[in-house]
């Protein structure tokens, strides 16, 4: 009789640990589930940022190029119309005493020039001149492109 009371009670345990474990791995399954749950949502909130990013870089890679290729087709418009002798770049003289007195003024085709003393460019330094401030405005676009991103990724990650 004493043998079947501990059987009956050890039975009895090994039901109620059984249902405690069950219920604990239930619980765990749940947790990882959640967890796993909320990696996903993380991952797609993070890809969603990146394709947001992706998309603008695009954008402004667009309007970059547009920016540039339209500075580069003045420039070239601007070089032929000085090869062309279409157009002439001056500069300013220095005026004063023994400063330049001795130069014409030059009046362009556009106008006239009144008073200030000026000297026509030699149209070979007028194209280097030209090619010069191309590479220059060249190098501003793309250092106002790279701003532009560096403060879009800045905004972002902040």
């Amino acid at each position: 009789m004493v043998f079947s009371a501990c059987f009956s009670t050890w039975k009895v345990d090994t039901w109620r640990y059984g249902r405690q474990l069950a219920a604990k791995e239930t619980a765990h399954q749940t947790m990882l589930t959640n967890l796993a749950n909320a990696n996903s949502a993380l991952v797609l909130a993070e890809q969603g940022k990146r394709f947001a990013l992706e998309q603008w870089l695009g954008a402004s890679e667009q309007a970059h190029y547009r920016v540039l290729t339209d500075e580069q087709t003045k420039q070239a418009r601007l070089r032929d119309r000085l090869a062309t002798t279409d157009l002439r770049l001056s500069v300013l003289l220095a005026s004063g005493a023994g400063a330049g007195e001795r130069l014409p003024a030059v009046a362009g085709p556009g106008g006239v020039v009144h008073g200030a003393t000026r000297a026509e460019l030699d149209p070979a330094h007028a194209q280097r001149i030209i090619g010069i401030t191309s590479a220059g405005n060249e190098g501003l676009i793309a250092l106002a492109a790279c701003q532009a991103y560096a403060r879009e990724v800045s905004a972002q990650n902040p």
